[in-house]
């Protein structure tokens, strides 16, 4: 939990376990790893149409549900066009 301190008010990407991918600017956590994010984005991956981009706003996901999280370089970031990427989508994590 200590090394999320370093990311407080840095935009991050979070692989959900359910698959999915939420970029957003880390505004705080709690002892449980439960993330608070604003100006989050949930990146759609397809084969066919690029990334789109669905808008959340702040948003709350539970840290149980967490899989991965990184710093996105922003520089980097704004400067990939998302509509020229083609990827499947990632799935979600199976138990048992």
């Amino acid at each position: 939990m200590s090394t999320l301190q370093g990311y407080v008010d840095r935009r991050v990407l979070l692989i959900l376990q359910d698959g999915r991918a939420i970029v957003g600017v880390l505004a705080g956590f709690d002892q449980k790893s439960n993330i608070v994010l604003s100006d989050s984005k949930e990146r759609v991956y397809s084969t066919d149409d690029g990334v789109e981009e669905i808008p959340l706003g702040l948003y709350l996901v539970k840290g149980e549900m967490i899989s991965l999280v990184g710093e996105l370089d922003e520089e980097i970031d704004k400067s990939v066009d998302l509509s020229t990427i083609r990827a499947e989508p990632i799935p979600p994590i199976r138990y048992g």
